[in-house]
C-alpha cells in the first residue's frame, strides 16, 4: 500500500477542503495534482510567488484532542477541523490550547454548569479533567489561595463570542466553592453594577443587539478565607471608531413648573 500526504486547501464556500496527494511533490513542481473527499481530482496550482505548499492535515487519531498543542501540525485548518470534530461530533464546546482555553458559543444552555459539575472541579489540577471555564476558575482560585496573589483570567473575543456569559460563570464558580453562593448571586449583582455610560457605548452587530464596545475590568475581593466580599466593575478603552453617533435628549419645562 502506498500512503500519500493529505493536506488542506483553502476553498471559498468551505473556508478549508481536505485532499489527497496523488504526486510526490519534487521541487521546482508548479502543479500538485489533488484528489478531494468527494471524489473529484483537482489540480492545485501553487502560487508562483510565494511557492508555498498546503497545509499538511494531521493523522485521523489526533483529530479531536483536547488540547491543540497535542496536535502534529498546528495551524489555522487543523484548529478549524479539530475544534468543529469535537462540537459537531461530540458537543464540547471547550478545548485547550495550552493554558489558553478556547470556547465556542453554542447559542443555547447547556447542562454543564450546575453545582454537581462545578464540585466536580473544584480541587482538581487543571488538565486533570475534560477543558471548562471551571477548570481556568479552580486555577485561578487555588493559586491565590496557595501564593496570596492576585490573580487575573483574561476572557477575549469577538461581538457574541459568550465573554460576558463565560465571566458571569466563573464568578458563579467563585461564589460556590468560597461559600458565597448562598448569600446572593454575586455574578447577577456584578454583572447589574455596569455604569450609566455603558448606554453610549453599545452597538447592535450582526450576532448581538447590544454589544458592549467597553473593556471591561472586573474585581472581585475576597477576605481571609477566601470568600468573597465583594466586587466592582470597570470600563475602559471604548472604541471610538464603533460610536457612530450621539444620542442627544432634549427636555421642556411647562411655564407652570415641572410635571
Amino acid at each position: 500500500l502506498i500512503l500519500f500526504a493529505r493536506v488542506w486547501i483553502p476553498d471559498p464556500e468551505e473556508v478549508w477542503k481536505s485532499a489527497e496527494l496523488l504526486k510526490d511533490y519534487k521541487p521546482g513542481d508548479k502543479v500538485l495534482l489533488l484528489h478531494l473527499e468527494e471524489g473529484k481530482d483537482l489540480e492545485y496550482r501553487l502560487d508562483p510567488k510565494t511557492k508555498e505548499l498546503p497545509h499538511l492535515r494531521n493523522p485521523d487519531i489526533l483529530v479531536g484532542e483536547n488540547d491543540l498543542t497535542a496536535l502534529s501540525y498546528l495551524h489555522e485548518p487543523a484548529v478549524l477541523h479539530n475544534l468543529r470534530v469535537r462540537f459537531i461530533d461530540s458537543k464540547l464546546i471547550y478545548t485547550y490550547c495550552g493554558i489558553v482555553l478556547v470556547a465556542i458559543n453554542p447559542y443555547e444552555q447547556l447542562p454543564i454548569y450546575g453545582e454537581d459539575i462545578i464540585n466536580a472541579y473544584s480541587g482538581q489540577n487543571m488538565g486533570d479533567m475534560d477543558p471548562h471555564i471551571f477548570a481556568v476558575a479552580e486555577e485561578a482560585y487555588k493559586q491565590m489561595a496557595r501564593d496570596e496573589r492576585n490573580q487575573s483570567i483574561i476572557v477575549s473575543g469577538e461581538s457574541g463570542a459568550g465573554k460576558t456569559v463565560s465571566a458571569k460563570y466563573a464568578m458563579r464558580y467563585f461564589a460556590t466553592v468560597s461559600g458565597s453562593a448562598s448569600e446572593a448571586n454575586v455574578e447577577e449583582k456584578v454583572l447589574a453594577s455596569n455604569p450609566i455610560m455603558e448606554s453610549i457605548g453599545n452597538a447592535k452587530t450582526t450576532r448581538n443587539d447590544n454589544s458592549s464596545r467597553f473593556g471591561k475590568y472586573i474585581e472581585i475581593g475576597f477576605d481571609k478565607r477566601y470568600r468573597i466580599i465583594g466586587a466592582n466593575m470597570r470600563t475602559y478603552l471604548l472604541e471610538k471608531s464603533r460610536v457612530v453617533f450621539q444620542v442627544i435628549l432634549h427636555f421642556s419645562i411647562p411655564s407652570s413648573g415641572w410635571v
